[in-house]
């Protein structure tokens, strides 16, 4: 024969570890606090941030005003073996389309090496940057008591934060110390 009265203490005493389990979850939630930043807006407002992708931007125009000027030779010589093409020798057609051909692939290279230079320098502007925004996220976390600090993405790069309360946003407080560190 069963007792009727244990099964509601057994309730009773559940529902009492539940709750103690509840407040003590509250209790640290209250000490713990998440931020969120996004770092290509750091990059993108800082000064020293504005300054490194002006530089790369300069960079840039640079290389390709001398890819433009080699493309316009290219069509020139394109335009002038048009034109000498009913004065030339059979011989001597076979030999400037090939100069043509090598000069098109010698074009092609250099954008190609530019490519990867430029890829390159952006990886290393990128890499030296995310460790400076990660030491002024640090800085801005310790003095506002934050326990992590999560990337929130952008429309640009891939968005990992759907949604947080203004107050968690620590981007612009972030460019204010990264200004500050790297004048």
């Amino acid at each position: 024969m069963r007792i009727p009265v244990v099964r509601p203490l057994i309730a009773t005493a559940l529902l009492s570890l539940m709750l103690l389990s509840f407040s003590t979850s509250v209790q640290a939630a209250d000490t713990f606090k998440m931020g969120v930043v996004d770092p290509q807006a750091v990059l993108e407002k800082s000064k020293a941030g504005k300054k490194a992708l002006e530089g790369l931007k300069e960079y840039v125009n640079t290389r390709q005003k001398l890819l433009s000027r080699d493309e316009e030779d290219l069509r020139n010589y394109e335009k002038q073996l048009k034109e000498q093409a009913a004065k030339l020798s059979d011989a001597e057609k076979k030999d400037k389309e090939t100069q043509f051909r090598s000069k098109i692939q010698d074009y092609q290279k250099r954008a190609q090496e530019f490519n990867q230079e430029l890829q390159g320098k952006q990886k290393e502007l990128v890499d030296d940057y995310m460790k400076r925004i990660a030491s002024a996220t640090q800085a801005v976390a310790e003095k506002g008591g934050f326990s992590i600090v999560v990337d929130r993405g952008s429309e640009q790069t891939v968005k990992i934060v759907i949604y947080n309360k203004d107050t968690v946003d620590l981007t612009e407080q972030v460019i204010k110390e990264f200004d500050r560190v790297n004048k």
